[in-house]
């Protein structure tokens, strides 16, 4: 079991576990550190680490960016001091997915004929949509289905949404947090891609539930070349933490606590 949880999600993005909760389900897990990483948005936390019953909680971030060249990523930061520019980007990138998320649901239901009664809040992500469709008895898709055959990638009610670049994620980032890591390198098209950005990072997330056999051999590569800290965590949906984090030598080592 790890000592350290470093990529949970809540209900401020696309968890279902509330914030407030967290230290229940870290106990459950035996878990001793957690990192709360919502999409995009920051927490109501008055410093970089904070305490609540008794669990320390990273303030944590996962920000989506595009590079110059290829496809999009997720930057981790750790240990977040909110900076009024990093506040005023994910503000924006608030009121896009807001947006991206109301014409995803327009569209879900103009194709169903269907009303999914699903609130369009701040956090509001594909996965918010998919439970909608899913626990709509008239849809016709589960979870997984919602995914594969409508919001998907390529799906006939996919909206894009708009990201900051590469440059302006690690620079609002780095300005804010003491730790910038790329997340889940292996979760990529191409990860060798992927992994030239950790030239600019801090760390790279290493331990991470892929869910099937990878070779860590890229992401070690890039550990040496780079001089990289290591990060992981169980990137929680729901209240299931700790199916992937750091032992608590390596936690210290990132110099958080």
């Amino acid at each position: 079991m790890p000592y350290a949880d470093l990529h949970v999600h809540t209900t401020r993005s696309d968890g279902s576990l509330e914030l407030g909760d967290v230290p229940e389900a870290a106990r459950a897990a035996g878990v001793s550190v957690v990192a709360v990483t919502d999409h995009d948005r920051l927490q109501p936390f008055s410093r970089p680490i904070v305490e609540r019953d008794g669990l320390p909680i990273v303030h944590g971030i996962e920000l989506r960016v595009e590079p110059a060249a290829g496809e999009r990523v997720d930057l981790l930061g750790y240990g977040v001091e909110p900076t009024p520019d990093l506040e005023a980007e994910c503000e924006r990138i608030q009121r896009d997915r807001r947006e991206r998320g109301r014409r995803i649901v327009e569209r879900v239901e103009d194709r169903l004929g269907i009303d999914l009664d699903i609130g369009i809040e701040e956090g509001i992500g594909r996965p918010h949509v998919a439970r909608a469709i899913d626990d709509h008895p008239e849809s016709g898709y589960d979870y997984e289905g919602a995914f594969d055959d409508l919001i998907g990638d390529d799906g006939p009610c996919f909206v894009g949404r708009s990201v900051p670049s590469f440059e302006t994620g690690w620079r609002l980032l780095a300005a804010a947090c003491e730790i910038v890591s790329l997340a889940h390198p292996l979760r990529y098209g191409d990860p060798e891609a992927a992994l030239k950005l950790t030239a600019d990072l801090d760390a790279v997330e290493y331990e991470y539930p892929y869910g099937r056999e990878v070779d860590p051999a890229p992401v070690e590569q890039a550990i040496e070349r780079h001089d990289l800290l290591v990060t992981g965590g169980s990137d929680a949906h729901d209240d299931r933490l700790g199916r992937a984090g750091l032992d608590e030598d390596e936690f210290r080592a990132l110099g958080l606590a």
